[in-house]
């Protein structure tokens, strides 16, 4: 029974080599791809413009979370620099993937002239739905999991099915399906977004946020799980900090191990930033009254004469009583 862990490698042809990775990730990004066109409809936002955006922001993302993995392992590359580009080989962290797809976004959105955190807020649930979906190709590669567990937590606590189970079963050794936990945390996060986004009191960017708390927090707890986390040496009282807000989780499970000598994950530690981070600016977005417009104000592109993005020039979008929006012919800019 332990030799029936899938194959990675989905398609075969000679030396060509389709992995279930790579797959995984495709469809992923389909997801969210038509997540966006559908709400982007609701803007009257062509199609084209969310598949330009995954055109830069998907490369923008590898490229962000190899560099983010590289300089957090600089030791591992400095001599060998020609692994860098092998990412193939393994190593990428997905809060690099978030950074350099934001930084192409915000590029591409500016360009277009559509203010960033009305785009950001309708794409909001596409991320959090293709981190769901791309969380199983670690699933697939046996990689990204928690530390060791028995075969009875498995099957009989979690009540895992078979394939699941030996797919856990790496190296004569059983463990935690941390792929699964996350997928599941994003998979409720991703109803609460989709709930979320038809309430008459959210203004712009809070739906993004709203994602970066839900992912940080859900984040923090499972990184603790994980055995190949990103650490370093922190100070003690930091190190007592992380321990302390991961304490509850020491109810049911053992934490994962860290390398010798270090003592905080970066990512658990870039989580708390995160959710403080967007606490305040919730609070100074509206304080200052940066974030004036709602999520369902008319959304239009500052650049007028672009009508393959944004719609007729100076039109605007207003809401019926279902939540639908239609043009208004009596409005302009």
């Amino acid at each position: 029974m332990h030799d029936l862990a899938l194959n990675p490698i989905a398609i075969a042809l000679g030396p060509i080599k389709i992995h279930w990775y790579g797959i995984i990730l495709g469809t992923a990004a389909l997801v969210g791809l038509l997540l966006a066109v559908q709400e982007g409809k609701r803007f009257r936002i062509l199609p084209d413009f969310f598949m330009d955006l995954l055109l830069i922001g998907v490369p923008s993302a590898i490229v962000g979370a190899r560099i983010y993995y590289v300089a957090f392992k600089w030791e591992d590359y400095r001599n060998n620099l020609s692994e860098i580009y092998r990412i193939w080989h393994g190593g990428i962290a997905i809060y690099g993937a978030l950074i350099g797809a934001f930084i192409a976004a915000i590029l591409y959105v500016r360009a277009k002239g559509y203010n960033f955190w009305r785009i950001a807020d309708i794409c909001a649930p596409s991320l959090i739905a293709g981190q769901m979906i791309g969380r199983w190709g670690n699933f697939m590669n046996q990689e990204a999991h928690g530390g060791p567990v028995s075969e009875s937590f498995l099957r009989n606590t979690l009540h895992l099915p078979d394939f699941l189970v030996n797919q856990m079963y790496i190296n004569g050794q059983y463990y935690h399906p941390t792929f699964l936990y996350e997928s599941l945390w994003n998979l409720v996060g991703l109803i609460l977004l989709l709930i979320l986004r038809r309430r008459p009191f959210l203004r712009a960017g809070e739906l993004l946020v709203s994602y970066f708390v839900w992912y940080a927090v859900g984040r923090f707890f499972v990184e603790g799980l994980r055995t190949d986390s990103l650490c370093f040496t922190g100070p003690a009282w930091l190190e007592g900090l992380m321990k302390a807000l991961w304490s509850p989780m020491t109810i049911l499970f053992e934490p994962g191990a860290m390398p010798p000598g270090e003592n905080v994950r970066i990512s658990q530690l870039l989580s708390v930033l995160i959710v403080l981070a967007a606490i305040v600016t919730v609070y100074v977005r509206r304080k200052k009254g940066y974030a004036r417009e709602h999520y369902l104000d008319p959304l239009v592109s500052s650049k007028a004469s672009d009508k393959r993005a944004g719609g007729e020039p100076g039109s605007t979008i207003q809401p019926n009583e279902q939540g639908a929006l239609q043009h208004d012919p009596n409005d302009s800019v």
